[in-house]
Parts: C-alpha cells; sequence; structure tokens
C-alpha cells in the first residue's frame, strides 16, 4: 500500500527518511553527500513520484521505494493485474 507523504507528519517523514538513507547498503556512488543533502534528495524524489512510501501489512513495515521498484513488486505479487 502505497502512503502518500503529504499524509505524513513532518517530523515522522524526516525521521522515516532519514533512517532510510541512514541504512547501510544505501549508496550515493563515488561522491559523499551529508545526511541533510541525501534527505532532501529523497524528499525531491517523493514529492516528483519518483520514489513513494510503502507500508507492508504482511511485514509490518514502511520502506521507500522506487516508483519502478513498487511496480515490479506489484507485478510479482499481483501478476493478473500485469
Amino acid at each position: 500500500m502505497i502512503i502518500p507523504y503529504q499524509q505524513l507528519d513532518t517530523d515522522t517523514l524526516n525521521n522515516l527518511i532519514e533512517h532510510y538513507v541512514l541504512r547501510e547498503g544505501t549508496d550515493y556512488g563515488d561522491q559523499e553527500f551529508s545526511t541533510e543533502t541525501k534527505v532532501e534528495h529523497v524528499k525531491a524524489q517523493l514529492k516528483s513520484g519518483e520514489a513513494v512510501i510503502v507500508f507492508s501489512q504482511l511485514h509490518e513495515s514502511v520502506n521507500i521505494v522506487s516508483k519502478a521498484q513498487f511496480q515490479a513488486m506489484r507485478a510479482e505479487e499481483y501478476p493478473q493485474y500485469e
């Protein structure tokens, strides 16, 4: 289920994004960026629709994924709709 970022409290959204960018494995390539810059980058992706916030009822978790990743996950779970 997609959670519109606009429906989240500002502090909740910022904490979610910060947790996401601080996770191990979040790679921005050869160039180093500050946490604040990474957070702003993810916010921009959410605003543009390139990324979405997804709630998994199965795993009882929230994650930020690219729109393409979400579509691939949906196709795996519900191939009859593709």
